[in-house]
């Protein structure tokens, strides 16, 4: 018994000292809603631990009190209502708290806005990822800046993957399409991840808040390349996305 509980102790100890730790396998979150996801997932370890803690008080506290001393029958407790009303009770009370609290973050990071700052349309394709930035002008709206990737070619190494650049602070609009099959819509910084399905278009919106370059991926299995099916999301400042749009719309004003 010593001995679990030094090493119980030193588990929890070295928990506490490790920020990666201490997100409980999960990545370092990126965004508002991934901040928000963290803490639910933390909060849930929580309640785990405290009923992982209950239970086995009680097994122990059964295998070191109550022990067989003798060959009498010990007092029973079945058709005791005030014992059976507490096992029901507390695994509802359990479950009500649970429920509550991932309804809650669920509908917070599920909400969207009726403006967003930036809205993005992303195909998804075998294999690899298109980013169409749009704009509203007049009421109507419009691609002002695309980036493509290159499909993945099973015979040649892994090429330059496409990066979504996006603005730090603000609201961003994602929109999902898809026109051969399913693939999944997944930055693991986010925390989140979203199917990208024929015919149904999906969407979901995030702040993100800390500047650099994320990896990104699909997470549906979509065909023989489906693991070269990669991109990054790339979360600069506000005016250096701003330049990034501008420069945009000046080579495809060129182009034409």
């Amino acid at each position: 018994m010593r001995s679990a509980g030094a090493l119980g102790l030193l588990a929890l100890t070295a928990t506490a000292c490790s920020g990666e730790a201490s997100r409980l396998g999960m990545p370092e979150p990126i965004s508002d809603q991934a901040e928000r996801m963290l803490k639910l997932w933390q909060g849930s370890w929580i309640a785990a631990f405290a009923v992982g803690a209950v239970v086995w008080g009680l097994i122990i506290w059964a295998v070191l009190f109550h022990r067989k001393r003798s060959d009498d029958l010990p007092p029973q407790v079945r058709y005791n209502m005030p014992i059976e009303i507490l096992y029901t009770a507390v695994p509802f009370v359990v479950i009500g708290v649970l429920f509550y609290f991932t309804a809650r973050d669920e509908n917070y990071v599920e909400e969207t806005t009726k403006n967003p700052a930036v809205t993005i349309d992303v195909y998804g394709f075998q294999w690899s990822w298109q980013f169409d930035y749009r704009e509203k002008t007049a009421g109507q709206e419009k691609t002002v800046a695309s980036v493509v990737g290159t499909p993945a070619d099973p015979n040649k190494p892994v090429g330059t993957k496409p990066v979504m650049t996006i603005p730090s602070g603000k609201t961003v609009r994602i929109r999902l399409h898809a026109n051969d099959v399913i693939h999944s819509f997944w930055v693991p910084a986010l925390l989140y991840k979203k199917d990208v399905m024929p015919g149904y278009t999906n969407e979901f919106e995030f702040t993100a808040n800390k500047h650099g370059t994320y990896e990104g991926r699909c997470a549906e299995l979509c065909g023989v390349d489906h693991s070269r099916m990669l991109f990054q999301l790339k979360v600069v400042p506000p005016a250096e996305y701003d330049k990034f749009i501008a420069d945009a719309k000046l080579k495809a004003g060129g182009a034409k």
